[in-house]
């Protein structure tokens, strides 16, 4: 064992951890995870655990989406960085892993590697770049069935309070984790949860949307509950999203404020949000790409399904945030139309891909729109199924932000949803669906 993880692997001890997972989440949203006594730490760091490359193209209901490229035949590596762990449940703490070949390069359906690629693009570019992340999910009796019988009161303080153990344990369980939690309330469908991230450098958001589905899941098994992260658990109730935001800056300041373009923008931070709007119906498939992901994304649902910005605009797919008194982080876009099925570190690469897009190729934003935008000329967001996917497998743009294998294989999984539960009633589907996406 290397000198160097030693004192890890005591201070792990002695907080009373005996086994360690390392985590992937693959194309179709899920989280996977393997587990290793934690004396073999340091096996998990330099050559990591053995997985199929199926691992990538596992589907929502354990299916597998074989492409041409992944089949039977082959053999590759999960690995973490003991810095990364974090305790998750009692003796038992996570990291979050990424993909390897055997060579040691990383997988070409390694989500985590592409976003960290971004990352880095972005910093070639002299950018600054933070990500944050809202959680919304729905809290659920053991049996599948609503937490509640009563009658729910969006953001209500009975609502609230009468889960006041629950949000407690959740607060002191994310601090232990190292989560840092921004607020955390009932939301307006009939008992949802939202807790909102800090915002942080993209791959650290997206590291950060994983673990706080593990810390919701698991303080809610204390509790009696489980917890749905699926965009639509009930079909004809409230969905579920997993909204991101962004901003940049440059050495000079922000690009999103400070400028005297629309509500502060500079230039280039105009060109960042052009890009995100023009890339958005090509990579709907990225963002709200599962088969009940449509149900969500219909105008009136404050979903974003509609391509268009605007300042605090809930109905647009781009809410922009001005730098004011009243954002402490100062300005940012808001990706509305995002759902707990997309993987988080796919959507965080599609949408810093695409604002860099956007600044590379100095794109003109558009006008915004300043009211409900279906009163606008704004067009709707493509939803159905099949569209979302053809858009998705014949789309330049998302080949050029995240590559034609990922292309290949979130396509393939996604058509696996599509032949398995596209011609069945939409609250059959749900049901199937409800606990999918959970950790």
């Amino acid at each position: 064992m290397p000198a160097a993880i030693t004192p890890r692997i005591d201070e792990l001890r002695a907080e009373g951890v005996e086994i360690v997972a390392g985590s992937l989440t693959d194309l179709a949203g899920v989280t996977r995870a393997k587990y290793i006594p934690l004396h073999r730490l340091s096996v998990f760091e330099q050559s990591g655990m053995g997985v199929s490359p199926s691992w990538s193209v596992f589907c929502v209901d354990s299916g597998i989406a074989f492409t041409p490229s992944i089949g039977v035949v082959g053999d590759q590596r999960i690995r973490i960085d003991p810095a990364d762990l974090r305790l998750v449940e009692e003796k038992v703490a996570w990291a979050p892993a990424s993909l390897y070949d055997q060579q040691g390069n990383p997988a070409p359906l390694c989500t985590r590697s592409l976003l960290a690629d971004t990352e880095r693009a972005a910093a070639d570019r002299g950018l600054n770049v933070l990500v944050g992340a809202e959680l919304e999910c729905t809290m659920l009796a053991p049996d599948g069935g609503h937490a509640t019988t009563a009658n729910w009161s969006p953001y209500g303080i009975r609502t609230s309070l009468d889960k006041s153990a629950f949000l407690v344990d959740l607060n002191a369980t994310a601090a232990r984790a190292g989560l840092a939690v921004e607020q955390l309330h009932t939301e307006y469908g009939h008992d949802q949860l939202e807790v909102s991230l800090a915002p942080t450098t993209p791959v650290a958001a997206a590291d950060a949307v994983v673990l706080a589905r593990i810390v919701i899941g698991r303080v809610a098994a204390r509790h009696g509950m489980t917890v749905s992260f699926s965009p639509v658990p009930f079909a004809g109730e409230a969905g579920n999203g997993a909204h991101l935001h962004l901003s940049l800056a440059d050495d000079t300041g922000p690009l999103l404020s400070g400028g005297d373009g629309p509500h502060g923008m500079r230039s280039s931070g105009c060109s960042a949000v052009a890009g995100v709007l023009d890339g958005l119906p090509d990579l709907v498939g990225v963002y709200a790409g599962s088969v009940i992901s449509a149900a969500r994304l219909k105008p009136g649902n404050w979903a974003g399904a509609a391509k268009c910005w605007g300042l605090e605009n809930r109905e647009a797919a781009v809410r922009f945030i001005a730098a004011t008194p009243g954002n402490p982080h100062g300005a940012n876009v808001e990706l509305k139309i995002i759902d707990p099925s997309a993987n988080p570190y796919l959507a965080a690469a599609a949408l810093l891909g695409s604002a860099l897009r956007g600044i590379d190729k100095d794109l003109r934003l558009p006008a915004e729109v300043t009211d409900d935008p279906a009163n606008s000329e704004a067009r709707p967001l493509p939803a159905d199924h099949r569209t979302v996917i053809e858009l998705l497998e014949s789309s330049a743009v998302a080949a050029e932000i995240l590559t034609p294998a990922v292309v290949e294989g979130l396509a393939a999984v996604r058509r696996h949803e599509l032949v398995t539960y596209g011609d069945r009633p939409p609250a059959e589907t749900c049901q199937a669906l409800r606990l999918a996406w959970s950790c």
